[in-house]
């Protein structure tokens, strides 16, 4: 599926092709919340990273979070790369080198009408704010970290992949 997105401004627009678009995991962690979260969380689809092009590329920046591990006396740089607009800070896609092939932009930056998820995951709860508002019930799975079901299994065994 072929995805069209854009900052608020317009100063940055881009395409790419996604086998995996239904919005469905919402992000909790503190960096999310942070750079890219209205309701305390942001939404990552997956697409195919060779697919990418950029208009307005010039307008892009890029922020690279420190994460201190447990354990860890310091914070170290994460190898993430979130994209974001210079002009207007709208949040435009995760890119991370230890997964080439993929980029991961948030559903907030996608105009092509996006399918709604008959079921949501909820993760990284264990960092959530206090004020988010964490749905419950049928349709809806929690996890305080990172499940192991990624993306693209969760489409797949779904049978919700498009080509």
């Amino acid at each position: 599926m072929k995805l069209s997105g854009s900052c608020h401004c317009g100063a940055v627009k881009f395409t790419l092709d996604s086998h995996t678009p239904q919005p469905y995991m919402r992000c909790y962690c503190s960096i999310c919340r942070k750079t890219a979260g209205g309701g305390g969380y942001a939404i990552n689809i997956m697409g195919d990273a060779p697919t990418l092009q950029v208009r307005g590329a010039r307008n892009v920046a890029t922020y690279r979070a420190r994460i201190k591990e447990k354990g860890a006396k310091r914070a170290s740089l994460s190898p993430a790369r979130r994209n974001f607009c210079a002009k207007c800070a709208s949040a435009l896609w995760v890119y991370d080198p230890r997964w080439p092939d993929w980029v991961y932009p948030f559903a907030s930056a996608i105009d092509t009408k996006l399918p709604k998820p008959a079921e949501e995951v909820e993760i990284m709860l264990n960092y959530a704010a206090p004020w988010a508002e964490i749905p419950k019930g049928r349709g809806h799975t929690h996890f305080g970290e990172y499940p192991k079901e990624g993306i693209a299994d969760w489409h797949r065994k779904r049978g919700l992949e498009v080509r």
